[in-house]
């Protein structure tokens, strides 16, 4: 169900889950992912997508910043290897506790963020932006 926001609300952080070629699938083994995705619904919104490109990194997740974590600084935080229980739930705390930006990253989480692929790791080159 989506969020429903006013002028006088903001936008919550929202959690990104990997569900593809390797993520959420049978290659990953000893995860229930349906339980997974469903403990961080309970604290965000989640968006189900497509392979995120980052196969190596299986189970995914991306914890995007809510608007006051995005005011404040906040980016989004990708997370791997997110397989286990205690992980998923060390995931849902920060968001509870209000995530990017507003909250600084539990130690135990640094262990499994990591740089997401792109154009600036791959080496290709950027478009060009408008003139300074």
């Amino acid at each position: 169900m989506p969020v429903e926001t006013s002028p006088e609300c903001s936008v919550p952080c929202r959690v990104v889950v990997c569900r593809d070629c390797c993520c959420g699938s049978p290659k990953v083994t000893g995860v229930d992912h349906a339980a997974q995705t469903a403990r961080l619904a309970e604290d965000a919104p989640v968006l189900v997508t497509d392979c995120l490109d980052a196969c190596d990194q299986a189970n995914v997740v991306v914890v995007r910043p809510s608007s006051e974590g995005r005011a404040a600084g906040g980016r989004p935080v990708w997370f791997g290897l997110v397989n286990d229980p205690a992980a998923t739930e060390d995931v849902a705390a920060w968001v509870r506790a209000g995530g990017p930006g507003l909250v600084a990253l539990p130690d135990i989480l640094e262990l499994h963020v990591f740089t997401p692929p792109g154009p600036a790791r791959s080496g290709a080159t950027p478009a060009p932006g408008p003139a300074a």
